[in-house]
């Protein structure tokens, strides 16, 4: 066997060990949460049910943290905002928070009405139906994480929960209604965050980016961005992640944005005017301001995530413990003790450090290209959006939405780039018979592949040459117009749209296949 074979089986072998590390400490904190349960509750009737139901509550908390975080932080890692490292720090910490502070008094064990408790049979019926949602959604989670496809927990709680139901009492236990609106919101939520956060982009471009001096047009616009960006996710906070701490309706929330806002235009406006000076005036530049916004506005949206999605894991949970201690069939509505809110605050961070890295480079690097411009507007319309969609009634998923305005800018920049190629071609046809069209084809071709900063330099140049240019003057401000690109990996657009549509179906047909399996053990 040669050296560089030597290297290549270290190589996999050290990438081997590294994995069944990251088994090892999640099947030990699973352990853990048997040691803990068992001790604290093992006296109660039906114990093991209980201890059951934490380590599946568990496992479903380990893979929000390893799909549904990557959302949240996707963006500014891929814009090197933050390193993964940062990101994943910032994240388990500010989920972990929302878990536990704002995880919910109270919170509905049947997610979205998909069913009434009062159609199950018995309250140990009622258990088993709870016991199949939760282990159903997770397994789905868990192959959607493997295959590399972010999607909503939300969604797989709820697929596991209407199949529980569906095996348990048949189609009738179901609220179609509310599955109709579910459904609808696979189309409504990425186009709508597609919608703005394209809008944002382009806003941002026209304003700021593609003038000729992109820095002095930054100081002007902005601090409005920036206030824009306070005033949304002050409401976004207030209404996703503290509506469990305190009643606040969602005008007030939204007045207490503005106010957010107003003193975020009055602090960042000097601020921009100062550092403006120090940074180079293009592009690169104007992405330098973003760079704090974005930390920002993760940590944010990992509070809001964590505050809001705890009880995908944990609810469930909360239900089969209300049964189990004080012996009632489950009305629908469990307080959360702290220590079931613990188990999916350490369950979604823990998961996200150990299996989180991939989803976060899926969506941050792979769909398509993001700098710190593009990775704000996402950020930003992710958060306007739940906002909109909810003073509206429209069913929104966030998952979605996030992924929605990513595609979007993906798509608005291929679209920039479908209308250069547009112009290069007239511009081609123009000289059509001209003793000089092999120079201008080739020019033009050369430009074509040029990088962004490059065609604005050839631009100048041009600009100078004056009557000498190879192409006329209206037509180099054509070419300044269009000038934007790159495109949307089709492949991961296929992927994730198809993970979307079979959430709910497979995570409930998982769930009924585990009920049925379950009452097949244990009951007559």
């Amino acid at each position: 066997m040669q050296l560089k074979d030597y290297a290549q089986v270290e190589q996999a072998a050290a990438g081997s060990r590294v994995e069944v590390g990251r088994i090892g400490v999640a099947v030990l904190f699973l352990g853990g949460i048997i040691v803990f349960t068992g001790a604290r509750f093992g006296a109660i009737d039906q114990a093991y049910l209980l201890i059951a139901a934490a380590v599946i509550g568990g496992y479903m908390a380990l893979n929000i943290g390893a799909n549904d975080v990557a959302n949240n932080v996707g963006p500014a890692v891929g814009s090197f905002a933050m390193t993964l490292t940062t990101a994943i720090v910032i994240a388990a910490v500010f989920e972990a928070a929302g878990a536990i502070v704002a995880g919910g008094n109270v919170v509905s064990t049947v997610k979205s009405g998909i069913i009434n408790p009062a159609d199950i049979g018995s309250p140990d019926e009622f258990m088993w139906v709870m016991l199949g949602a939760l282990l159903g959604a997770a397994l789905w989670l868990n192959i959607a994480t493997f295959l590399g496809a972010p999607v909503s927990t939300t969604h797989s709680i709820v697929g596991g929960v209407m199949g529980g139901g569906i095996a348990s009492s048949g189609w009738a236990a179901v609220n179609w209604e509310a599955m109709g609106a579910i459904a609808s919101s696979w189309v409504i939520s990425p186009v709508a965050g597609g919608v703005i956060a394209a809008g944002l982009l382009y806003f941002l471009a026209h304003t700021v980016l593609w003038k000729p001096n992109p820095l002095k047009s930054a100081v002007t616009f902005v601090p409005i961005l920036l206030a824009l960006m306070a005033w949304t996710f002050t409401t976004y906070l207030i209404i996703k992640g503290l509506q469990n701490v305190i009643e606040i309706g969602t005008p007030m929330a939204m007045l207490l944005g503005l106010v957010a806002g107003a003193i975020t235009f009055a602090i960042t406006r000097p601020q921009i005017a100062r550092k403006a000076p120090k940074l180079s005036d293009d592009r690169e530049g104007v992405n330098q301001l973003f760079t704090t916004p974005l930390i920002f506005a993760a940590a944010l949206l990992s509070f809001a995530h964590g505050a809001n999605d705890v009880a995908n894991a944990v609810g469930p949970l909360a239900g089969i413990y209300e049964v189990l201690a004080s012996g009632g069939g489950g009305d629908g509505e469990a307080s959360i003790p702290l220590w079931i809110l613990l188990i999916g605050a350490l369950g979604i961070s823990i998961g996200l450090a150990l299996f989180g890295p991939r989803l976060i480079k899926t969506v941050g690097s792979e769909i398509t290209e993001l700098d710190r411009s593009r990775a704000f507007c996402i950020a930003l319309a992710a958060a306007l959006t739940v906002i909109v969609a909810s003073q509206l009634g429209l069913p929104i998923s966030s998952t979605h939405v996030a992924l929605g305005g990513i595609f979007g800018v993906g798509f608005l920049r291929e679209f920039l780039d479908q209308r250069m190629g547009t112009v290069i071609e007239g511009v081609i046809r123009s000289h059509q018979g001209d003793s000089h069209l092999a120079e201008v084809e080739s020019f033009m071709m050369k430009f074509k592949r040029a990088s962004a900063e490059e065609k604005r330099r050839i631009l100048a140049q041009l600009n100078e040459m004056g009557s000498e240019a190879v192409i006329s003057a209206g037509q180099q401000k054509k070419l300044k117009k269009a000038l934007k690109r790159q495109l949307v990996k089709r492949s991961h657009l296929v992927k994730i749209a198809s993970a979307w549509i079979i959430t709910v179906p497979l995570s409930a047909l998982m769930s009924a296949i585990v009920y049925f399996a379950l009452r097949g053990m244990m009951l007559p």
